[in-house]
């Protein structure tokens, strides 16, 4: 009963109603309506990837997975399996349906890295025997065919001999009693072919009366000749209704047969359904794919800039105010957290987005958040919100309370046997053994509703009651004795909703570590009260209150210098990625020309090349015309030295003298056109760090130059010292140690951009990096850092026993 009281509570179903109009099909829109919570949290990771692998194939689509065809034909399968006889518009619809989940199934078959979803289609049987055999027998407008079958094929083609004959008969009639007859009409009443008659003209076409118009001028009359050819019409008719239904039953029994498949087609199609729209909702809500944690391994619940999914369709289709995301950031060893601040500060709504992100990771949506989304797997999610005061059952606000936290106890109760057993060891207490928990508790003013006093005793007993039942309990309180609790156990932690006393306005932001303090008094006194009566008030709160306030509004500027110097941090760790993206681009650049260049020269090289060889033959024929004389000769070996010095490549000026880079030299670094800061020595291998701007790296001393272009004299290695004779060394293979594995799983691109120069400047072997499956967002950014930076020969997957291709093996230049 706690559970759908606190879906309730939470408005589940309105979430779901937005979940419902993302899907394609009403089976889809009916089970999101209708969405069941996992009782595991492997199904839980099963309906997470199955979203993932929907959002990652409509990525690649330009159109998205269709649905169209499929109905929900699960009626007419339970009339087909009762003897019934489908109608023909219900065999249409059985067709297109199975045509419909043939199309997905070959969309997903085409496509790669989509385990899930292919393992999901493996066994779907569409039977296009079936399905063929039904558009054999009916057509577009659901009516039976005539290659039906060949008797209905015979009957139809008499129906068609005996209307002509009947029309024949009338059209005769019309012509012959123009006078008696209303218009030159042929009509039908009752499956009988009739002409309209002048009322006073009946007795000139004697036949039967089949109707009258309104206003009785106009009678409907069958004549008298054509009645027997109505009657055998009719009755071929009866025969034509027959075998229309004998095709129909044939094809009935034929559906009948394969029931349980197509049922079993009917739930993968409103599985994918499901997922497809669990998609599509979470692209819309800008979410991103959560990630279980477990407590044992002192992860932190990571919930950053998270939105309220309702709020936001509030936003964006009823105009409503924008959205103010919460930052929830929880240690391992937190398991109660107590929200203190003024009405309207946001504390509700922070339950609330709380509750439903751990509801929609259960259900396999992604969360409002963004990256990286951490959050425990929550057996139950149970709350108390809002006021249960109820007039019929003479409930008190505080009684409705009372009885919601009841249940919400039980409920732990039921579920605290299944746990493992943790030893709490708190100070004063003794090592009581309790039940390893799983569950989330919400509770909103938590002992609100009576004597204070009272009230805050009750409080702070439920909680620590809590701290040892319940995984996690959020709870908010006016109670300034539930902010000491964290002071004394370590399992406590306060936060507060942020209020601006200028503009008597919540900011609706949460602040952690810091209890909210009253703010009643200022609120009275910029509202208009009296001075003497706010200043009596303060005399009545006590100095120590005063005290407390001054010092919780200390930490709350500490807080908000902090931000600003974060904000500022992140302004220029910004800047030194647009400034490392801008100088990458540059050497690159410079590279391209650099090779342009090159293969331009080499062709003029090759054109010049040609051109001597052409003069030189016209030289040498000239002097194969005759006897050649002294003077001819001589000539000759003038033009061929004129030809040499033309074509032949001017001589490479010496370079100047070497020089050696010492620490704080300003030296050239051509490949990258930057004038860099030398920051160490030369190595006796060669190579020496510099910085250019906020970069720094590592380049060899033949890659640099002085400013006014000297090369530098290469390293001359000491030789070493005669030792005695061993054999040649092997050749050591390349291994995967601790030293030369870097992990970057949950890095943003940035900071492991940042990560891997370091590793990559420092390390002479290959690095193991792992980057993890994800969306590939990571996976992408590493390797395009990779394939830029200049001491990185080339990277390649890893092999599968070290990661397969969440690993990425990258080869370091000697």
């Amino acid at each position: 009963m706690i559970q759908s009281e606190t879906l309730e509570l939470l408005e589940w179903h309105r979430l779901c109603q937005h979940l419902a109009t993302f899907a394609a099909t009403k089976l889809g829109a009916r089970a999101a309506r209708h969405l069941k919570i996992p009782d595991s949290q492997s199904q839980s990771e099963q309906l997470l990837e199955q979203t993932k692998e929907v959002y990652q194939l409509e990525t690649r689509m330009t159109t998205g997975l269709s649905f169209e065809g499929i109905q929900d034909i699960g009626d007419s399968l339970e009339r087909a399996e009762r003897s019934g006889v489908l109608t023909g518009d219900e065999l249409l619809a059985i067709a297109t349906t199975l045509a419909g989940a043939r199309n997905l199934r070959r969309v997903i078959d085409n496509q790669e890295d989509l385990p899930i979803l292919t393992d999901l289609v493996a066994d779907l049987r569409t039977y296009p025997e079936l399905e063929q055999e039904i558009h054999r027998c009916i057509d577009e407008r659901a009516q039976v065919t005539d290659r039906a079958s060949q008797k209905l094929g015979e009957i139809r083609t008499d129906l068609r001999r005996l209307r002509s004959q009947i029309t024949q008969k009338l059209q005769n009639i019309l012509q012959a009693k123009s006078g008696a007859v209303q218009e030159q009409l042929i009509t039908q009443r009752s499956d009988r072919f009739v002409i309209p008659v002048k009322a006073p003209q009946k007795d000139a076409i004697p036949g039967i009366v089949h109707d009258t118009s309104t206003s009785g001028a106009t009678l409907y009359v069958e004549p008298n000749s054509v009645v027997p050819l109505g009657n055998q019409l009719r009755q071929i008719i009866r025969r034509e209704q027959a075998e229309e239904e004998t095709v129909r039953r044939v094809l009935t029994e034929l559906v009948a047969a394969v029931k349980p498949d197509l049922e079993r087609l009917l739930a993968i199609a409103t599985t994918l359904d499901l997922a497809t729209a669990r998609s599509r909702y979470s692209y819309w809500l800008g979410a991103n794919p959560p990630r279980f944690i477990h407590p044992k391994d002192n992860e932190i619940i990571t919930l950053r800039n998270l939105r309220h999914p309702l709020l936001v369709w509030q936003q964006q289709h009823e105009q409503g105010q924008p959205v103010v995301p919460v930052n929830l950031l929880i240690s391992p060893q937190i398991r109660v957290v107590t929200i203190t601040g003024p009405n309207t500060g946001g504390k509700t709504v922070t339950l609330k987005t709380l509750g439903l992100a751990a509801l929609m990771a259960k259900v396999g949506l992604f969360v409002a958040a963004r990256e990286p989304v951490e959050i425990p797997w929550f057996d139950k999610v149970l709350a108390d919100i809002g006021d249960e005061q109820s007039l019929q059952q003479s409930l008190s606000t505080f009684s409705g309370h009372i009885r919601r936290i009841s249940r919400i106890l039980e409920a732990l109760g039921s579920v605290g046997d299944e746990g493992d057993e943790r030893d709490v060891g708190d100070e004063g207490e003794s090592n009581a053994l309790y039940p390893t928990p799983h569950s989330l508790v919400l509770l909103d003013e938590v002992g609100a509703g009576t004597d204070p006093v009272e009230g805050s005793a009750l409080a702070i007993a439920l909680l620590q009651y809590l701290a040892n039942h319940a995984q996690l309990t959020i709870a908010t309180t006016h109670f300034g004795e539930l902010k000491a609790l964290k002071y004394e156990d370590e399992r406590f932690e306060n936060a507060s909703v942020e209020f601006d006393e200028s503009t008597l306005s919540p900011t609706y932001r949460l602040l952690w570590g810091i209890p909210g303090r009253s703010n009643a008094l200022t609120i009275a006194l910029r509202l208009g009260l009296k001075p003497e009566v706010v200043e009596q008030a303060k005399t009545q709160v006590g100095e120590a209150t005063d005290e407390v306030n001054q010092v919780i509004a200390g930490l709350e500027a500490q807080r908000r210098r902090q931000e600003t110097k974060a904000a500022e941090a992140q302004s220029l760790l910004q800047q030194a990625e647009r400034l490392y993206k801008e100088v990458s681009a540059k050497a690159a650049s410079l590279e391209e020309r650099e090779s342009s260049l090159r293969a331009s020269q080499e062709v003029a090289v090759q054109q010049a090349i040609a051109q001597a060889k052409s003069e030189i033959a016209q030289v040498i024929r000239r002097l194969q015309k005759g006897t050649p004389t002294a003077q001819e000769a001589q000539q000759a070996t003038n033009a061929l030295n004129q030809i040499g010095q033309q074509y032949q490549p001017a001589t490479p000026a010496k370079p100047k003298a070497g020089f050696m880079p010492k620490v704080g030299d300003r030296v050239r670094v051509p490949k990258l056109g930057q004038i860099a800061d030398v920051i160490t020595a030369p190595d006796e291998d060669g190579e020496l760090s510099v910085r250019f701007g906020l970069m720094k790296m590592t380049v060899k001393l033949e890659d640099v130059e002085s400013l006014d272009g000297q090369k530098p004299e290469p390293v001359v290695k000491p030789k070493p010292a005669p030792a005695v004779v061993t054999p040649p060394p092997q050749s050591v293979p390349e291994i995967r140690t601790s030293q030369n594995t870097i992990d970057l799983r949950g890095k943003r691109v940035a900071d492991a951009e940042y990560i891997l120069d370091k590793a990559i400047s420092e390390a002479t072997s290959p690095l193991w990096i792992i980057h993890g499956y994800g969306t590939g967002k990571l996976r992408q950014g590493v390797h395009a850092f990779l394939q830029q930076h200049p001491r990185v020969n080339n990277h390649e997957p890893a092999e599968q026993a070290d990661g397969g291709s969440g690993v990425t093996v990258a080869h370091i230049k000697k």
